[in-house]
């Protein structure tokens, strides 16, 4: 059962189904819930204004659900959505963009990222645009150009394939983060945000594979 405020309220937290991101935080009213629920898409209640509004209406920033939770005393409902577009009415993706200091001070960074491969490709974004003035192995392999990168791919898949039969845990983990990190950086060389693999595992998440590929043109 679901715990109602005195004022027929609960609070909904919405949050990236792909990426595990914290987009937002509003209020439901049951009304608002069956909108949700009847819609497929996110809808809150107002309570400055005292009615219900759908998230993204006038900005097209909709939140498609994936799945409704509740938490473990019913007072708080977590939202797993699909975001069209930045959640915050600022532009940024996630209204919690703002970092709390220890000595109270806010400082804006961007917001939250909601997994490593998430905060990985940020990393390696930056690193592309950098250009030349950056020197890291990133740059390096960037510049080096597909030739390089393809070649690191295919260095990292080989020592990967020799582990995984009877290699260490540990050693089959190495390789595994090697290759990752070299497939990111072939993502980044064409301007592909992790996000969007993620995204697509995510819609391919309780499919059939067998019926998956054979959805492909």
């Amino acid at each position: 059962m679901l715990s109602w405020n005195n004022q027929g309220l609960i609070p909904a937290i919405a949050q990236d189904a792909a990426t595990g991101t914290t987009l937002m935080l509003a209020w439901m009213n049951s009304d608002a819930l069956d909108r949700t629920r009847e819609t497929g898409f996110v809808h809150f209640y107002s309570r400055s204004r005292a009615t219900l509004w759908k998230k993204g209406e006038s900005s097209g920033n909709t939140l498609r659900v994936k799945e409704l939770r509740v938490d473990c005393d019913g007072d708080v409902i977590l939202v797993l959505v699909e975001p069209a577009g930045p959640a915050c009415h600022t532009g940024n993706r996630s209204c919690f963009y703002r970092a709390l200091l220890d000595d109270d001070k806010i400082l804006p960074d961007g917001g939250p990222s909601g997994s490593i491969l998430d905060r990985l490709g940020e990393v390696l974004e930056q690193r592309r645009k950098d250009g030349a003035a950056d020197t890291s192995y990133t740059r390096r392999l960037l510049n080096g150009g597909f030739d390089l990168i393809i070649r690191k791919i295919e260095e990292e898949k080989n020592e990967l394939i020799a582990e995984l039969p009877g290699g260490d845990a540990s050693a089959i983990v190495h390789e595994t983060a090697d290759l990752l990190f070299h497939m990111l950086v072939g993502l980044a060389a064409r301007d592909i945000s992790p996000t969007a693999v993620l995204r697509e595992l995510e819609r391919r998440f309780g499919v059939s594979g067998v019926a998956e590929k054979a959805s492909r043109t």
